[in-house]
């Protein structure tokens, strides 16, 4: 069977091939581990004191620095491993079944012992595996021959890659990466359903702008400056309001806010004939295209809860709270003074009323729907552009698989909309025929 049978330095060879499949194995762990481990979780362990933590943090700050190091001990690692293999098999078998029989060997034990094993476990064990592989991977990258070995084939790999190659790191996932990871530790129970919402709700905070949360000009409760404490006083305890809006003339001339508690003082006091107007505390003035995120900011910089909310013209456009901030992260706060009806009520047919001021991404999400939000933020804006004037109470409108019903109008506004499903249609999704993302949007309009 064998040309030559094995000797004393066969099997020393044969033991060097073995060792060189351990380090591939070992190199295999510490590429998966560390090419796995988030800047974050690296810090949130060196917050732990975890042995090891330190130099994973410096390693994942700058993943060039060891990745190409550790592909190339693997690649001549394995190629050592199978030369050496191939130079006894071929003593042994000839050079034609030798070279096949060296082949097929070295890829079967680096497959499985090298490579699969390895990197399931290191996978399994992600936290693990990197602490352990993290100091002798961060030693290996400081000494001289190494560390220059690397940035040579750093720079050889950013000339031939397109774009920054790993000079863009370190890496963090992306916002939707972060959003699917929640959701599957929601499926998976690790994250409860209020708290998904809410992680997904921050998200969505960022893009928010105030024009979309801001309480409109025709909603805000606002008192002439020439008013007294007392009628103020009656305001606030009819609209239960501790901050008013105090304007001269109208609404676009915003004097201050009036507190409750510093009219309540002064009738205390027993100085009731005192002016508004010197009472007044200055409000943040904010641009209606100014995102939430920054509004909440500037808010608790000025330690104020309520701003006034200009147009692009200067004009009051709203005011907003920091409850309508909040809410956009945690959900609507009610409490027990609250008197308002709930933006969205089921109906026993399948339909819902909803709030006109309803915004039409709360819509889609409710309905699993795509309504185009191109020049309308809120549910009442799409129904009033549809038809094209101020609608009637009973009119209206159909549009991708729904029927918008103005179910109350006060004055020229849309108050609360009735929505069903129309019988027999279904909603298109994006792309599909019929899917509505632009302006025009085709509607059938009727009054019943």
């Amino acid at each position: 069977m064998f040309e030559h049978p094995p000797t004393v330095a066969d099997l020393w060879i044969i033991g060097a091939v073995a060792l060189l499949q351990l380090v591939a194995a070992w190199l295999a762990l510490a590429e998966t581990s560390l090419t796995r481990m988030t800047r974050i979780r690296a810090l949130h362990l060196e917050e732990q004191k975890r042995p090891g933590a330190r130099q994973l943090v410096r390693l994942v700050e700058n993943p060039a620095t060891f990745l190409n190091l550790v592909l190339l001990l693997v690649l001549i690692v394995q190629s050592l491993a199978t030369a050496l293999f191939n130079t006894v098999t071929t003593r042994w078998f000839g050079p034609g079944v030798g070279v096949a029989v060296a082949v097929s060997v070295i890829t079967l034990v680096t497959f499985v012992l090298a490579e699969v094993a390895p990197k399931t476990y290191a996978i399994q064990q992600p936290d693990r595996v990197a602490l352990r592989v993290a100091p002798s991977i961060y030693f290996l990258t400081r000494l001289p021959v190494l560390g220059q070995l690397t940035k040579l084939l750093i720079m050889l790999g950013n000339v031939v890659t397109p774009g920054k190659g790993l000079r863009g790191g370190p890496f963090a996932p992306s916002e939707d990466e972060v959003k699917a990871t929640v959701d599957e530790a929601t499926k998976g129970g690790e994250i409860e359903a209020e708290e998904r919402e809410m992680i997904h709700s921050i998200f969505e905070f960022g893009d928010t702008i105030l024009r979309e949360v801001m309480v409109p000009r025709p909603d805000v409760v606002a008192v002439p400056v020439d008013s007294s404490l007392e009628e103020v006083l009656q305001v606030m305890l009819r609209t239960g309001y501790s901050r008013i809006p105090v304007y001269a003339g109208d609404l676009d001339e915003v004097q201050g806010l009036a507190y409750a508690k510093d009219v309540l003082r002064l009738l205390n006091e027993g100085r009731g004939d005192k002016p508004l107007a010197e009472i007044l505390r200055e409000p943040p003035v904010l641009p209606e295209s100014m995102r939430a995120a920054d509004a909440l900011r500037e808010m608790r910089r000025r330690a104020s809860h309520m701003a006034i909310v200009i147009d692009e013209y200067g004009g009051t456009a709203g005011l907003v709270t920091l409850e309508d901030l909040l809410e956009e992260i945690v959900g609507e706060i009610a409490d027990e003074y609250d008197r308002e009806e709930p933006n969205v009520e089921p109906l026993p047919d399948g339909g819902y009323r909803v709030n006109a001021r309803l915004g039409i991404d709360e819509v889609n999400d409710l309905l699993g729907v795509e309504l185009p939000d191109t020049e309308w933020d809120t549910i009442g804006g799409l129904l009033f552009n549809l038809i094209g004037r101020v609608p009637t109470e009973g009119q209206e409108v159909e549009v991708q698989g729904l029927r918008l019903r103005a179910e109350r109008v006060q004055g020229h506004r849309v108050g609360r909309v009735r929505i069903h499903r129309v019988d027999g249609q279904r909603n298109p999704g994006p792309g599909e025929p019929g899917d509505t993302e632009e302006a025009d949007v085709p509607a059938e309009v009727r009054n019943r």
